[in-house]
C-alpha cells in the first residue's frame, strides 16, 4: 500500500492513516500518493483521486456545517455508485458511524433497521423515495444520485459544490463501520467494526490474492455488502482505479473488461455463473485477457463452475472465504482450485481457522475429512452485534456459522451452515452435497436443497432446481441422477422447478423463502 513512494510521501501518508483510520484515510492517503490518476469510472465518467479526496472534504464540510458529527450514524442506501463514495469517505473523515443498507430492504424492514441503528442522516438514490419516508432521521435526507430534478431534495452534489475548496476537520475519534448481516434466515443484524489502524487485514489478503497498485479492478457486487465493500476500499487504498456500475449486467461487465482492460474482477459467485454462461454462448465476443485475477466470494463457490470458468476466462479465480461477523478465514488460489475445485482453501498469514464439534472440542485436522463447525481467529473481527450478542468463541476463536472439514492438503472445504444439516431417519444429511451434484447435470443451471419437515422421518430434502434455457427435466429424472450418484437416503423426495432461486442483493439464496415456497406450493412425492 505505502511502497515505492518517496520517505516523506510515506510518512505523510502514515500520520494520515493514525489520524483519521482506514475508513477516514482511504482517499486522503489515496490522493498523496496517486494524485490525478483515475480513481473511480462509474456511469457518469472518471474522478481522480485527488478529485475523491476534494470532494469528500467538501461534504464533511457541509455535513458539519448541517450539525452532522461524530456521534451521529449516517445510513447509506445507495447503489454502486460516486455517490456511494463520497459519504462513505465524508463520514469517515468525520468520524461518524457508516451504516450500510440492503438495497432490497422493503419499507418495514427499512425503518426498523434504521430505527435500531438510531440512524440520524438518511443518504439514499432517487429510486427509494418511495420507501424512506417513514424513516426518522434528525438531520434528514439527501440524495446521492438522481436522474431528473431532485423535487426541491437536496443533493450530495449540491453540498459537495457548498463545502468546495475547505479541508475536512481532523475527528476526535475514528469512524466505525456496521455492515448488516445477510438476513438469509431472518431479520439482518448490525455488525459494527472499529476503523483500524493496522494495515495487517490489507496484508493478509495480499498474502494469497496478487492484487498491484495502480491498476484497475471492476467491483461487480453491491459496495453496502463486505465484500464489495472491502474490495472497493482495497482498490481506493492500492491506487487501483475502481470500475463499477449501479446495477450489475453480465454484458456491461463483460464489455467494460474488453474496452477498459482491468486486471481485476470481483464478483459474488451467481455473477460469475451469469458471466460465464455469457462468454460460453460466443467465446470470441469478449476478450477478458487483461484480466490477472477473479476474486470470489460471498457465498458458495461450486466446484462446477469453478471447472467451467477456469475453462472460458482460465485459472485465475482466487476464493474467498470469511464472514461479516470473523472478516477474512480462508482463500484459494488457482493452484488450489485446480487441485481441489469448490474448496475454500487455507488462512492467511495470521489468520487461524480450525474445527470444533458440538460439544466444544477440538477435531484434529489430521486425519482428514471429519466435520466440524468452523472457528475463526484474526485480528478484524467485529465488535458484537449492535442489539445485542455475538458469536460464540472458544479458545479465543470466533464461530462462522459454518461447518467443514480440511482434505490432506490442509485445505478447508464448506459443508454448509451449522443449521443446515439435519438428521433423516438416523442419517446426516448435508444438503451442500446434493447441491453440488445437481449442478453437474448438463440441464441445471442452478440448484438449491433445504431439509424440511417430515412425518415419518423426522426431516427430508427439497431439492429447487433451475433449468438451462431450452432444457427439460422432470422430478423423477432429478431424483434418478441423485440416486445414480449418492447414497438412496440423500436422494430429495421433494423437486420443485423455478425461474430462478430468491437471492438477496449479495446473491445469496434466500433460504426461508423457499421454505415459504415449499409450503405454498409442495413438490411432488
Amino acid at each position: 500500500m505505502f511502497s515505492g513512494g518517496s520517505p516523506a510521501t510515506t510518512a505523510r501518508a502514515l500520520r494520515v492513516l493514525g489520524d483519521l483510520g482506514q475508513l477516514g484515510a482511504a482517499a486522503p492517503v489515496a490522493a498523496i500518493r496517486h494524485g490525478e490518476r483515475t480513481g473511480l469510472i462509474d456511469e457518469r465518467g472518471a474522478l481522480s483521486f485527488a478529485q475523491l479526496d476534494q470532494r469528500s472534504d467538501a461534504l464533511a464540510w457541509a455535513l458539519r456545517d448541517r450539525g452532522v458529527g461524530e456521534e451521529d450514524c449516517v445510513g447509506i442506501l445507495c447503489r454502486n455508485h460516486r455517490g456511494f463514495l463520497d459519504i462513505t469517505f465524508a463520514a469517515g473523515k468525520l468520524g461518524c458511524r457508516a451504516l450500510y443498507l440492503n438495497t432490497d430492504f422493503g419499507g418495514p424492514q427499512l425503518r426498523d433497521v434504521c430505527a435500531r441503528e438510531g440512524v440520524t442522516l438518511l443518504v439514499h438514490d432517487e429510486e427509494y423515495l418511495p420507501l424512506v419516508g417513514e424513516v426518522p432521521a434528525r438531520h434528514g435526507r439527501l440524495l446521492a444520485w438522481t436522474e431528473d430534478d431532485p423535487n426541491g431534495l437536496q443533493t450530495l452534489e449540491q453540498l459537495i459544490v457548498a463545502g468546495a475548496g475547505r479541508a475536512a476537520p481532523r475527528p476526535s475519534q475514528h469512524a466505525r463501520v456496521v455492515l448488516l448481516t445477510s438476513g438469509t434466515t431472518g431479520s439482518p443484524k448490525g455488525a459494527p467494526r472499529s476503523s483500524s489502524r493496522s494495515l495487517a487485514p490489507i496484508g493478509a489478503l495480499l498474502s494469497k490474492v496478487p492484487y498491484r497498485a495502480g491498476e484497475a479492478t471492476y467491483v461487480a457486487p453491491p459496495m453496502f455488502h463486505g465484500v464489495g465493500y472491502t474490495q472497493m476500499i482495497l482498490s481506493v487504498s492500492l491506487g487501483c482505479t475502481t470500475i463499477t456500475h449501479r446495477r450489475f449486467k453480465p454484458e456491461q461487465v463483460l464489455e467494460s473488461i474488453t474496452t477498459l482492460r482491468p486486471t481485476a474482477l470481483v464478483v459474488v459467485p451467481v455473477m460469475l455463473r451469469r458471466v460465464v454462461a455469457l462468454i460460453e454462448e460466443d467465446p470470441s465476443r469478449f476478450d477478458t485477457s487483461s484480466l490477472r485475477l477473479v476474486f470470489v466470494s460471498g457465498s458458495q463457490l461450486e466446484a462446477e463452475l469453478v471447472r467451467r470458468a477456469q475453462r472460458t476466462i482460465g485459472e485465475k479465480l482466487y476464493n474467498f472465504y470469511g464472514s461479516t461477523e470473523v472478516a477474512y478465514a480462508t482463500f484459494a488460489t488457482p493452484e488450489d482450485l485446480r487441485v481441489a475445485p469448490g474448496c475454500a482453501g487455507r488462512p492467511p498469514f495470521g489468520a487461524i481457522v480450525r474445527l470444533y464439534d458440538e460439544d466444544g472440542r477440538r477435531i484434529p485436522a489430521h486425519p482428514p475429512g471429519k466435520v466440524g463447525r468452523i472457528f475463526v481467529g484474526n485480528n478484524f473481527q467485529f465488535d458484537g452485534y449492535t442489539g445485542g450478542g455475538n458469536k460464540e468463541v472458544i479458545d479465543g476463536l470466533m464461530s462462522t456459522g459454518d461447518v467443514g472439514h480440511f482434505d490432506a492438503g490442509g485445505r478447508l472445504f464448506v459443508d454448509g451452515r451449522d443449521d443446515d444439516m439435519i438428521v433423516s431417519g438416523g442419517e446426516n444429511l448435508f444438503p451442500g452435497e446434493v447441491e453440488e451434484l445437481l449442478i453437474t447435470h448438463p440441464a441445471v443451471e442452478e440448484a438449491s436443497v433445504i431439509g424440511v419437515d417430515d412425518e415419518e422421518f423426522g426431516k427430508r430434502l427439497a431439492a429447487f432446481v433451475v433449468l438451462r434455457e431450452g432444457q427439460e427435466l422432470t422430478d423423477d429424472d432429478v431424483r434418478a441422477f441423485v440416486k445414480d450418484n449418492l447414497a438412496r437416503f440423500k436422494v430429495p423426495r421433494d423437486v420443485v422447478f423455478l425461474p430462478e432461486l430468491p437471492r438477496n442483493p449479495s446473491g445469496k439464496v434466500l433460504k426461508r423463502r423457499l421454505r415459504e415456497l415449499h409450503r405454498e406450493q409442495p413438490a411432488s412425492a
